[in-house]
């Protein structure tokens, strides 16, 4: 069963490829949804990581939870969805 996870603190940078590399390392990727800015098309530093396995999510979770790619360290959250993304908006994240 998949799991997806909301993936926080990213870098502006930060590419879809980039990120679908970090998280295949712990399993297979199902997909990866760099959220963007509209306008700008920039990255907002956050993002959405489906995996195919719910235990390969858990272990990314364990290996990148906290990871310094940033000043902030990034954050992951299991079963993220819409209102999480809203959130981080609001909150700045």
């Amino acid at each position: 069963m998949s799991k997806k996870l909301y993936v926080g603190n990213l870098p502006f940078t930060i590419t879809e490829d980039e990120l679908r590399t970090s998280f295949e390392r712990h399993g297979t990727v199902a997909s990866v949804n760099v959220i963007t800015d509209r306008e700008t098309g920039r990255a907002r530093g956050f993002a959405f990581v489906e995996m195919e396995d719910a235990s390969a999510a858990d272990e990314a979770m364990r290996a990148l939870d906290g990871r310094r790619e940033t000043p902030n360290p990034t954050t992951i959250a299991i079963g993220a969805s819409t209102e999480m993304a809203l959130l981080a908006c609001m909150m700045g994240w």
